[in-house]
C-alpha cells in the first residue's frame, strides 16, 4: 500500500512506491491471442508469426497509426511522485458521506479529497487552488441511493468558478438526467467522468443500486445531447476481481460520441464482504486491445485506480498501445523511450482532455 504524507501546504498526498520487473518475463501469448481473437474478432492470420510472439502488436500499431507515436504520463493532484506534487486536486461535494457504500470503496476514497459541501466553500477552495497555480480541479463525492450526486445547489457556484478562475473543471458525475446535464454544460463544466459497468448483476451487487446498467447508457446519452464531453471509465474486475461485463461496457461506450476512455482495475479492499481475486495484467491489456479494435481513433488511458507497484500491468498496457498513463514506473517510462515514443508529462488527472503537457515533470 502507498504511504500517506502531508506536504508543506498540509494537503493529503500519496507517495507511490516503485517496483521493477524482469524484462524477460513473458505472458502466455498463444492463449491471450486466442482469447482476443474470440472476443474481438482479431485476425490470427495477418502477421501471425509476429502476433504469436507479440499478442498486442495489432492494437499497438493501430494506436500509433491513429494517434501517433506519443505517450503522456500523468500525476493527479492527490499524489506525490519522487517529491513532485500533482497540480489537479480533488474536492468532495459530499465530504466523507456516501449512501451507496459500494463494496470496492465503502467511501474510503472520499477521505483523500478536500471537503467542499457548500457553494461558498466550493468557490473558496477553487479560488485558493487557482491562486496556487493549479491547472484544474476534479469535483467528486458520494452518491445517494439512486447513484446521483447533489449537483443542483452547487451549479451556480461551479459557474462562478469558471468565471473567476482559470481552472479546468472535471466532475465525477454519477447518474444524471438531461436537465442536469444541460445545467452542468451551461455552468461551464469541461468534462464528466463516468464509470461504465457492463453487467446488471455486478452493478446491483457491488454498487448496491436498485436499477440496471441502462441507467448508465441514459447518462451517457444525456451528456452527449448536452454537449458535455464524457470520459467513460471501465473498472476491470469490478465483480470482486472477476471479469464480468467489461466487454459489454466497450460495446455500450461505442454507441456514443466518445473521444477518450480510461481503463482501471479493481483495487483490493480489506472491508469487502467477500474475497477479491487479483486482476491480472493480461486481462487489463486485453480490454485495452478490445477498445482499440472497437474504436480505433480514441485516446486510451491506464488510470491511477489500480494495484500499486504492478509494473507488469503498466508494461502490458504500453504494449497494447495506451496513449496516456497515470503514475508511471521508471521501467515503463524507459520502455516507452525504447519504443521511440515521444514522452510527455502532465500533472493532472489522466482524463483531462486539454493538453498541458511538458517535456519534464
Amino acid at each position: 500500500m502507498p504511504s500517506r504524507e502531508a506536504d508543506c501546504r498540509g494537503e493529503l498526498l500519496l507517495a507511490i512506491p516503485f517496483r521493477t520487473m524482469n524484462r524477460n518475463q513473458e505472458v502466455a501469448p498463444t492463449r491471450i491471442l486466442r482469447q482476443m481473437s474470440k472476443g474481438y474478432g482479431l485476425s490470427m492470420k495477418d502477421e501471425k508469426c509476429e502476433m504469436i510472439s507479440d499478442p498486442w502488436a495489432q492494437a499497438r500499431k493501430t494506436s500509433w497509426r491513429e494517434r501517433g507515436k506519443r505517450i503522456t504520463f500523468y500525476l493527479p493532484g492527490m499524489f506525490k511522485y519522487n517529491g513532485i506534487c500533482g497540480s489537479y486536486p480533488c474536492l468532495s461535494i459530499t465530504g466523507g458521506h456516501c449512501e451507496l457504500q459500494c463494496d470496492h470503496c465503502k467511501g474510503s476514497l472520499l477521505t483523500t479529497m478536500i471537503p467542499a459541501l457548500t457553494p461558498e466553500r466550493l468557490l473558496e477552495e477553487c479560488r485558493r487552488m487557482d491562486e496556487k497555480g493549479c491547472r484544474g480541479v476534479l469535483l467528486s463525492g458520494g452518491c445517494d441511493k439512486e447513484g446521483r450526486l447533489p449537483w443542483g445547489p452547487l451549479i451556480p457556484a461551479i459557474a462562478e468558478v469558471k468565471k473567476r478562475t482559470r481552472l479546468f473543471v472535471s466532475i465525477h458525475s454519477g447518474m444524471v438526467d438531461e436537465e442536469t446535464a444541460f445545467q452542468l454544460k451551461e455552468a461551464g463544466v469541461d468534462q464528466a467522468l463516468l464509470d461504465v459497468v457492463g453487467d446488471d448483476e455486478t452493478y446491483k451487487t457491488v454498487c448496491h443500486v436498485p436499477f440496471g446498467i441502462s441507467r448508465i447508457s441514459s447518462t451517457l446519452e444525456a451528456f452527449n445531447k448536452a454537449g458535455v464531453p464524457v470520459i467513460p471509465h471501465i473498472v476491470c474486475g469490478l465483480y470482486y476481481g472477476e471479469m464480468r461485463g467489461e466487454k459489454n461496457a466497450i460495446e455500450m461506450i461505442s454507441r456514443f460520441d466518445v473521444k477518450q476512455v480510461v481503463v482501471v482495475s479493481l483495487m483490493r479492499n480489506s472491508d469487502a464482504p467477500r474475497p477479491i481475486r487479483k486482476v491480472t495484467a493480461e486481462e487489463v491489456a486485453e480490454i485495452i486491445a478490445g477498445l482499440r479494435h472497437r474504436m480505433p481513433n480514441i485516446e486510451i488511458s491506464l488510470g491511477c485506480a489500480r494495484e500499486r507497484g504492478n509494473t507488469r500491468m503498466e508494461l502490458l498496457a504500453l504494449e497494447a498501445g495506451v496513449n496516456r498513463m497515470a503514475l508511471p514506473s521508471e521501467e515503463v517510462i524507459r520502455r516507452a523511450r525504447e519504443y521511440g515514443l515521444e514522452v510527455r508529462y502532465q500533472r493532472t488527472c489522466c482524463s483531462v482532455s486539454l493538453d498541458m503537457s511538458e517535456p519534464e515533470w
